[in-house]
């Protein structure tokens, strides 16, 4: 299908749904609840498209306008300064439209789950991993985004073996999505007396935060176990067993939280990691078949991949994938940069999606 095609079958089906809208009395409401997200997904597009036709009409009529104006030369420089500020508008409006026809993850508006583990290094990687989920919760707030954390797993000085937090708010897994991955550290640990730069590393994991409807968990397919919740070095958060421990039989996936003093509220929020997991799971297993092509884009979500490295000593952050590097740590770990890094890989993993649905 060629491109004026697939734009005349956009605003086609735009005007059908609006059609159905209005005049089906019969629809359910499913039916148009999903029918309005898919206008609502619509008409952003088809307004471009109208601008774009909108333009490119004023620019033929300033051509018309200049072919007739030849014996008047004012009329002929105003016609002739018309016709090449909206030329020069157009590239920008038709790259714009070719953006907003890359298809869509239909999860990059959902909520996010993120899992940050310690990873190689020891006690200075559960440290990193502590100070990459304080980033995470940093840049979480700047954005407006609610911050809950699920379950944390610390050390006893500081650090966190592995740390659990749902971030709801617009957009966010779509902003989040090339998290994913391993983050290396290179820095003096305080526990080094000899001032030696140690690699540590940690990894994180984003997944789009998934509803009752999108995973069927059977509970006869669930163990769950009840314990005392622990803190770090293992004193007594409570004496009782609050905390909740759930295994789904079918894959093996263990989900834990004592984050609550509640069994009932470890046990819901325990129940909404497992649901992201195994919503993952399948998205995963869905998407093997486009493998090939997703290893060659920005948000192949391959967690065991280097992704980044944060130079302490240097005071620089590189993003290995698009070969990005900020001499700002500092603003990086205040979450303040972190919105430039997403940027660029947005931008790169479009334009690999324009190019490919180009060739």
């Amino acid at each position: 299908m060629s491109l004026e095609e697939n734009l005349t079958r956009i605003v086609a089906r735009h005007e059908e749904i609006q059609s159905r809208l209005a005049t089906d009395l019969d629809l359910e409401p499913k039916d148009m609840s999903e029918l309005g997200k898919e206008l609502s997904d619509l008409t952003p597009i088809v307004e471009k498209i109208r601008a774009l036709e909108k333009l490119r009409d004023e620019a033929l009529e300033a051509k018309a306008i200049l072919e007739d104006a030849q014996g008047d030369p004012e009329m002929k420089a105003l016609a002739d300064e018309e016709m090449r500020e909206l030329l020069g508008r157009l590239p920008k409006e038709e790259s714009e439209l070719q953006i907003m026809l890359i298809p869509k993850d239909a999860d990059d508006s959902r909520n996010a789950l993120l899992e940050v583990r310690a990873g190689t290094g020891g006690e200075e990687a559960a440290l990193f991993a502590a100070d990459l989920f304080r980033m995470y919760e940093k840049y979480a707030s700047s954005q407006r985004w609610k911050f809950e954390i699920m379950d944390l797993n610390e050390t006893g000085i500081g650090g966190f073996k592995e740390a659990i937090a749902t971030i709801s708010g617009k957009g966010v897994f779509g902003r989040l999505k090339y998290e994913s991955g391993v983050h290396r550290v290179q820095r003096v640990p305080t526990t080094e007396a000899g001032g030696r730069v140690h690699t540590s590393a940690a990894t994180v994991a984003i997944l789009p935060e998934a509803e009752d409807v999108d995973i069927e968990i059977d509970t006869k397919d669930l163990r769950v176990d009840t314990y005392r919740a622990q803190g770090a070095g293992g004193q007594h958060v409570n004496k009782t067993d609050s905390a909740v421990r759930i295994t789904h039989l079918p894959t093996n996936t263990v989900v834990q939280c004592q984050d609550q003093s509640s069994q009932h509220k470890n046990r819901a929020k325990a129940m909404k990691v497992l649901r992201a997991r195994l919503y993952d799971h399948a998205k995963v297993e869905k998407d093997q078949a486009r493998a090939a092509d997703r290893k060659g884009q920005v948000g192949s979500g391959d967690r065991s991949e280097r992704i980044r490295t944060y130079n302490f000593p240097q005071g620089r952050v590189t993003d290995h994938r698009i070969n990005l590097t900020l001499y700002r740590l500092d603003e990086m770990m205040e979450g303040a940069a972190l919105n430039e890094v997403v940027d660029a890989l947005t931008t790169e993993d479009e334009a690999a999606k324009l190019a490919a649905m180009a060739s």
